[in-house]
């Protein structure tokens, strides 16, 4: 795993030795000797992580830190912040300001490569994501950064996985204030817990009595309901290794023991930010697919999304010597509910045939808006009578109901004509199908509508 990173520090002899370290596991690495430097090369995407000194003239580390992470821009960007200074209240300060992490020097070089290689895992993901994300905003869905950047990482979801009682009580009485926090004491449960409680974050205990606690996170880690939420791991002061593999195999955090609680709350909040941040680009990418298949006024399925699944559905009924039905339906003389009571009142009955269609349909049928007043029903494994026998359904439903216009002010009457095909020898196509049911809702039409009329072929 290689990662552009970004080493801020105004003394050269620490920038080239960071540089060395960094460049023989294979990094690529960037140097600023200064804040507004760093803030530069960040807003140009030229880096994937900043490691970031704190002491340094006009502009020290926390400040650098604040105005990468209030920028949209640049707030994603993972800041390992680097200091002689070594008190807790240092660490929080950091962490508040926006940190994802707080190493101390000396850095050894496990902790730093694994710190570093743990974030930029996460940053790929993002990156990812943010890239979808940005189609999204281009066809209309609201990007969430700046959702993020106003993100408190308050009023979370957590489960502490600890057997001490001395511990757990402690942690959860100082994260109570913030967040609703839930205890597991027997770990061979908690991976059950974990997935039905939709956590936002994990606090797992290293130091748990005949149970590895790094088994725990692996098993968090490769599940697929647990799988993105964060983990903080909380081990003793000379634990160092087993960090470095927690690091490796997914922790995102860790705490040592004794437990600061600011630094604590920090750094769940931190969590708990990154984790709704992600959630909020990969709710983008899932909203951007379903415009692309979706028809945005009734729900449906749109006739691109169509025209692929009903060749694919068609396939499969062929190679399984299953029948398959398609229904044309177009509602009658729609253009005069447009030109007598408006297009406000035609989407209103566009929406209610959408969910009259889903009603009376399976789970196993798909249902699309072809265009404009026109409909595709296709319904595997259904014959030409049971097909006939759904349409007729259908059309007595949406006639002897009337629809709701402009708001429940009037009702209106509506009919619908069908046409019906479905799947003959082997070589028929999903095209000809489609086009022999388009036939008969035309001979449906000529004949009076309110009516529907199987294919005669």
């Amino acid at each position: 795993m290689t990662a552009r990173v970004l080493v801020v520090d105004d003394v050269p002899a620490n920038v080239k030795l960071m540089e060395a370290r960094l460049s023989a596991e294979y990094f690529d690495v960037t140097t600023a000797q200064s804040g507004p430097e760093a803030l530069a090369l960040c807003e140009r995407a030229e880096c994937d992580i900043v490691l970031l000194d704190v002491m340094m003239p006009d502009m020290d580390g926390f400040e650098v830190c604040r105005k990468l992470k209030s920028n949209p821009l640049t707030h994603h960007i993972p800041v390992i912040m680097v200091t002689a200074l070594d008190q807790p209240s240092d660490r929080v300060r950091g962490l508040e300001a926006g940190a994802d992490d707080f190493l101390t020097k000396p850095v050894t070089d496990v902790a730093l490569i694994a710190r570093v290689r743990s974030l930029a895992r996460l940053k790929m993901v993002t990156d990812e994501l943010r890239l979808r994300a940005l189609t999204s905003k281009e066809i209309g869905i609201e990007s969430p950064e700046r959702e993020a950047v106003a993100e408190t990482g308050r009023h979370g979801r957590i489960l502490i996985v600890d057997d001490r009682k001395s511990s757990y009580e402690r942690v959860a009485a100082t994260l109570s204030a913030e967040h609703t926090v839930d205890i597991e004491t027997n770990p061979s449960e908690a991976l059950f817990h974990a997935a039905e409680g939709n956590y936002d974050l994990l606090i797992v205990s290293l130091g748990l009595k005949d149970f590895d606690g790094l088994r725990l996170c692996s098993q968090v880690r490769s599940l697929d309901r647990t799988r993105n939420v964060p983990i903080l791991a909380i081990a003793e002061a000379d634990n160092n290794t087993r960090l470095v593999r927690g690091l490796e195999i997914g922790v995102n955090d860790y705490l040592l023991r004794p437990i600061d609680k600011n630094e604590m709350l920090a750094r769940v909040r931190t969590q708990i930010k990154k984790k709704r941040y992600t959630e909020r680009l990969r709710d983008n990418v899932q909203m951007s697919i379903e415009m692309a298949i979706t028809d945005a006024l009734t729900g449906l399925f749109n006739r691109r999304y169509m025209e692929t699944h009903l060749a694919t559905l068609v396939e499969q009924a062929a190679a399984r010597g299953k029948p398959i039905a398609v229904l044309v339906v177009d509602i009658d003389y729609f253009k005069a509910v447009n030109d007598n009571h408006g297009h406000d009142a035609g989407d209103d009955v566009l929406r209610e045939f959408a969910l009259r269609i889903r009603k009376s349909i399976r789970n196993i049928d798909l249902a699309c808006r072809y265009g404009g007043e026109e409909f595709v029903i296709v319904m595997p494994e259904t014959d030409m009578a049971v097909a006939t026998m759904v349409a007729e359904r259908l059309r007595r439903r949406i006639a002897s109901e009337p629809f709701a216009i402009q708001q429940g002010a009037r009702n209106l009457e509506v009919t619908i004509s069908i046409g019906i095909a479905a799947r003959g020898d082997s070589g028929d196509n999903a095209a000809a199908i489609l086009k022999r049911a388009d036939t008969a809702l035309y001979r449906a039409k000529r004949d009076g509508r309110n009516r529907v009329v199987p294919d005669a072929a």
